[in-house]
């Protein structure tokens, strides 16, 4: 087994957290691994718990200029009563996510050895195998995404050996029927929430297969399958005829089509990116739960850092594909009914988090649920705009749901009334420009960049500095103690408002320069105005980056949001080259987080990973690496906050690539932050900002050769301190260098090596 590509255990699954998880984008499904009673929740990404509905408060508005002028004044008790009444949803709650049952197979084995279950992250194969009663039995699961269904196969090498009964539940019972169809497929319909349909259906070889009442069975088979197919309300009128005729289509094509069709579309974009780690010890022949364990216990294990890194992406195949929904705060892998914090989109970090790292890994066909979902947002927002806040534009809270609902969400100060979730989204449009410098995409999403900073351009209001700031807001979800001895959760001008304006209102400057016309050339200009008036992110008393507007103190020094180091990551406001005092006071921000007892949820550390990538300190890095393993990753390698929260994986993902390669400020960087435990590897087919796509090899913490492929045309910006030579074609490339960066031209289609000389 590939140690790096390859979890595998030596007994079933336990609980939820133990078990391996399939996807297709749009169906989800949790793999047990049972020998004799087999379980695989199940999931589909459009099951919430029911419509749209208008939460707007009507009392906002008139309420507003109240609240500013109190806060202004620091009466921050008075300002959150009178919010709690104005500015809450009228009601408190946006839709939530639900699962859609549980598969059961009952198998008739008795007692078993040489069990082995495994998940292949270079097929999306989840296998088990172990014998019982002298035969050897296999049962295979994927998730099909050109099929559209989950399949179960089982196999054996005796013939006639394979006997199961099966069948669909769970939900609380809350579902309207579940019997037969026909011989074959059983029909599973619920119409709590969002109406949906399952259908399975069960195929043999050899032996006899068909339905009893609600169930499916086998007997005596040499081969058989169990197809599972699914469709909402949501998606389409006729969900149940279109779920059957999923199932149906799917089964009138042999099994070893259907892996070979599943396997060639996820490997089309898996095998574009690559990471290898140099080995360290003997424990990555280990089984993965045992692997994680010697983590905990102190040791280095590169090739499952190299694991977690692939595992984001396999995530990212198996959870968010074209035409699907966004991935949610548990991707779409989710048991419970009411999920912890509803499974919704929270946008004042984990939804945003769970997308840093795939632009980088060669994955932006996987970023368009999210673009989707910003548009579903964008009608919503505009409403709540008008009728909240009397401004121009789009905006929405802190959280929303499959509906794109924008108004406030829960009645919990220090999260609900913060205006930024639309904004910090829409940031990621610009994001996918520069990394594809795809002028077209650019162009359709221009006007939901413009509405996103136009809110502001209205909100915005002035403060006795002159600066333009938000009030209200919050800085999400922290508390601090006032000048007057109060504590506070509303205030002016959080610093990381500030920081997402400055990179949105950038972002449409920078989208309209390219694009050019008339329409938004006012707009614009006034944006640009705006931006030059946002203030600068302030170091305060302890040497660190303020994060509120005064310098107050935390109630909670070691909070799980860093949210004043957002212009570290994901922005690009700080940096130690072009900013090396802010760097500083970053460092600081982040050593007093630290020392205090942050980063305690997994989330939380894997932003951290992040931040000391960007500040180039290769050693924290490798200790919060160490950190997000030992403490953070379930047995299944699934993050934990606790409880599971998926945004942890991609943001852990994330920071091993920014390890390795960053491409922020302009400029190309190579192992800007090794951690010392990676003394060689090597990576292929990282994307870039500016177009490009990357792939080199390193040796003793070093870099031993490189090359970029243009995509675009772009000029390129080497940042090492190694003397370089550049060739294409045979011939070298001039090189025009400038402070530890090397600068030259390049062609759209042509791959350049970078040899160290």
């Amino acid at each position: 087994m590939n140690p790096s590509t390859e979890l595998y255990y030596n007994s079933p699954a336990a609980d939820w957290n133990d078990a391996l998880p399939v996807g297709n984008g749009r169906m989800g499904g949790m793999v047990f691994g049972k020998p004799a009673d087999e379980l695989i929740q199940l999931n589909e990404d459009s099951l919430w718990s029911g419509g749209f509905r208008n939460r707007n408060n009507p009392k906002a508005y008139d309420n507003l200029e109240k609240i500013r002028t109190l806060i202004r004044e620091e009466k921050t008790t008075e300002a959150e009563e009178l919010c709690a009444d104005a500015f809450y949803g009228t009601n408190e709650n946006q839709r939530h996510y639900q699962p859609l049952g549980d598969l059961h197979i009952w198998q008739s084995v008795g007692e078993y050895e040489g069990y082995v279950r495994s998940l292949s992250l270079d097929t999306a194969v989840c296998v088990t195998t172990f014998t019982s009663g002298g035969v050897k039995y296999t049962r295979t699961v994927i998730a099909s995404h050109p099929d559209e269904v989950i399949i179960v196969h089982f196999s054996a090498d005796k013939k006639g050996s394979i006997s199961f009964v099966s069948a669909i539940d769970g939900r609380d019972d809350n579902y309207d029927k579940n019997e037969a169809y026909d011989d074959k497929t059983v029909l599973f319909t619920v119409s709590d929430g969002i109406p949906y349909a399952c259908a399975i259906t069960v195929r043999a070889k050899g032996g006899q297969c068909g339905t009893d009442a609600n169930r499916l069975f086998c007997k005596d088979a040499d081969e058989a399958d169990i197809i599972i197919a699914a469709q909402s309300a949501w998606r389409t009128g006729d969900y149940e005829k279109k779920a059957v005729s999923q199932a149906k289509t799917a089964a009138r094509k042999p099994y070893e089509k259907l892996l070979d069709r599943h396997i060639s579309d996820y490997r089309s974009l898996f095998d574009r990116c690559s990471l290898t780690l140099s080995p360290v010890g003997e424990n990555i022949t280990k089984p993965t739960d045992e692997r994680l364990a010697d983590v905990k216990n102190g040791v280095y294990d590169n090739e499952l850092v190299a694991m977690y890194f692939n595992f984001s992406r396999y995530l990212m195949i198996a959870g968010s594909r074209e035409g699907t929904l966004p991935l949610n705060l548990q991707g779409i892998w989710n048991k419970d009914m009411w999920p912890a914090w509803g499974g919704k989109y929270t946008i004042n970090i984990n939804t945003e988090m769970n997308y840093w790292g795939a632009l980088m890994q060669n994955l932006p066909e996987c970023c368009t649920p999210l673009y989707d979902h910003i548009e579903r947002m964008r009608e919503n927002g505009r409403v709540t705009a008008r009728s909240m806040y009397r401004c121009r534009g789009a905006v929405c809270h802190h959280n929303t749901d499959i509906w794109g609902d924008t108004a406030p969400q829960d009645k919990w100060l220090p999260g609900t009334l913060w205006p930024m979730g639309l904004a910090w989204l829409c940031t990621h449009i610009w994001e996918h420009f520069l990394f594809t410098r795809d002028e077209d995409f650019l162009a359709e999403k221009f006007d939901t960049l413009v509405e996103s900073a136009e809110f502001f351009l209205d909100y915005l209001t002035e403060n006795d500095e002159g600066c333009l700031v938000t009030n209200p807001s919050v800085s999400p979800e922290n508390t601090y103690y006032a000048t007057n001895g109060r504590t506070g959760t509303l205030c002016s001008g959080p610093s990381m408002d500030s920081q997402i304006l400055y990179t949105l209102f950038s972002a449409v400057i920078g989208a309209y320069d390219i694009l050019g016309g008339d329409e938004y050339a006012k707009t614009v200009s006034d944006i640009r105005a705006a931006r030059d008036r946002l203030p600068k992110p302030q170091i305060g008393k302890y040497g660190q980056i303020m994060e509120w507007a005064r310098d107050y103190d935390e109630v909670e020094p070691g909070h799980r949001h860093i949210s004043q180091l957002y212009a570290l990551y994901p922005a690009d406001m700080i940096s130690p080259v072009k900013t090396p005092e802010l760097a500083a006071a970053a460092r600081a921000t982040l050593e007093r987080r630290l020392s205090h007892g942050g980063g305690h949820t997994g989330w939380s550390r894997a932003w951290i990973i992040n931040m000391w990538a960007r500040l180039f300190d290769g050693e924290k890095v490798g200790e919060n690496i160490q950190a997000l393993l030992a403490h953070s990753t379930s047995i299944n390698m699934f993050d934990m906050h606790p409880p599971f929260q998926i945004d942890g994986n991609f943001g852990g993902g994330a920071g091993i690539g920014e390890a390795v390669f960053q491409s922020e400020c302009g400029e190309l960087h190579f192992l800007p932050a090794l951690p010392p435990m990676w003394k060689s590897g090597s990576v292929k087919g990282l994307g870039a900002r500016g177009g490009f796509e990357v792939s080199f090899d390193w040796a003793e913490g070093s870099l031993s050769s490189a090359k970029i492929i243009s995509l675009a045309g772009q000029p390129a910006v080497i940042r090492t301190d190694k003397k370089i030579t550049v060739t294409a074609n045979s011939k070298n490339i001039p090189l025009a260098e400038n402070n530890g960066t090397y600068s030259f031209d390049t062609e759209q289609g042509m791959v350049y090596t970078i040899s160290v000389t």
